[in-house]
Order: C-alpha cells, then structure tokens, then sequence
C-alpha cells in the first residue's frame, strides 16, 4: 500500500493519499485545502485518483474538493449521510453544498475496493454526528476522532461527549495495532494512545 500525508489549509489539517501500486488507483482522505498542494501530491504518487473520503465535513476537511472535481469530474466524494447539511438548512461547520452528482455515502460496516485494498468503515461519532474511521491495512484514519493524546472537540453541532467516548472506547478495543493517522497534528500508534492517550485510557475504564 502506498501512503502519503500532506498537511493543507488555515489550521494544517491532514490530508492523506492512500493507494495501490499495481492498481495505479489512490483514495484522498479529507483534502481540507490547498489545492495547489493536494493536486501535486496526487502528481507525484503517478497514481489515478478513484475517490475522495470524508472522516467528517466540516469546512476544513472539505476545501480542495472543488479543484479535485474540476480536474476529475467524475470522482465520487464518499461521506457519513449525518455529515450531509441539507440544501433549505445551511450550516458554516459542513461541506455545504454538497457534491451533487458526485456524491455517495457510507456507513458502519461499509467496504470501498481500491484496487487490491479493502478500506472499511467504522461509524464514530462524537466530534460530528457523522465522523467515521477508515481502516485500511494497518492504518487508521481517524479524522478529528483520535488525536495523539488527545481527542477531538465535542462543543460543535452534532458533537457528544457521551457518543465520543463510546467511540473511543471501540477504538481502543480493536485487535491488534495500528498506525493512528488523525485530522490534525502528528502520527501515533494505537497500541501507544492505550497507554497513554488520557482520554482513551478513561474510555476503556467505562
């Protein structure tokens, strides 16, 4: 599997490249700006682009999807249906509008083919109602759920402390280890955010 990061827009988010070398075909995870810079890393990789995936859709995990759907009109832009901001009910924190034609939903237990690589989707909400996990192999891209040592805010609309902590508690739980890939901030390690991620060690307790 090939795996790339990039960090884009006003506050750094993480956009990730995620792909399969004998397939030529890549996934971009949460392009949140900078499009000049998402567009060359998508360059450099030499692969196609096959889809955009959305841990969530505040505004900035969302910015470069215009420049991506302009150069590929065609590229389907999956997200949780609860990250969706209807057309009569404009809110500033979501991709609004959304990709009309381009776009697709995911939800718990949903798997996306990427050449060889299957990417399956966990539903984890707590920073929005409708953020969601993407493990694919052994990383875990994980939005603004998990941070290295940390987690992300549940003050915004949609977001629960309760529903946050159940989520990490599920996390935490998986078998095996990861490499934890988050919205923001550096990479870690699921077996090191066990042991020391305050948060998750208080979600396990519950």
């Amino acid at each position: 599997m090939i795996f790339d990061t990039l960090p884009v827009g006003k506050i750094d988010t993480n956009c990730y490249l995620i792909g399969d070398e004998a397939a030529k075909a890549c996934a971009v995870v949460d392009p949140g700006g900078s499009p000049e810079k998402v567009l060359s890393m998508i360059e450099k990789s030499g692969l196609e682009p096959r889809m955009i995936l959305l841990t969530h859709g505040h505004w900035d995990h969302v910015g470069a999807i215009p420049a991506l759907l302009e150069k590929w009109p065609d590229l389907p832009v999956y997200a949780h249906e609860k990250e969706l901001c209807p057309a009569d009910e404009p809110n500033p924190h979501y991709f609004f509008p959304h990709a009309g034609k381009n776009q697709r939903t995911y939800s718990e237990g949903d798997t996306l083919s990427l050449g060889g690589l299957t990417l399956k989707v966990l539903h984890t909400p707590g920073h929005s109602a409708g953020s969601v996990v993407i493990l694919a192999e052994d990383v875990m891209l994980c939005g603004d759920t998990l941070f290295a040592g940390s987690c992300g805010r549940c003050d915004l609309p949609g977001g629960s402390e309760e529903d946050m902590m159940r989520s990490l508690k599920r996390l935490g739980r998986l078998e095996g280890d990861y490499q934890v890939c988050p919205g923001h901030g550096r990479l870690s390690s699921l077996a090191l955010e066990r042991d020391v991620n305050p948060y998750m060690r208080q979600a396990l307790c519950l």
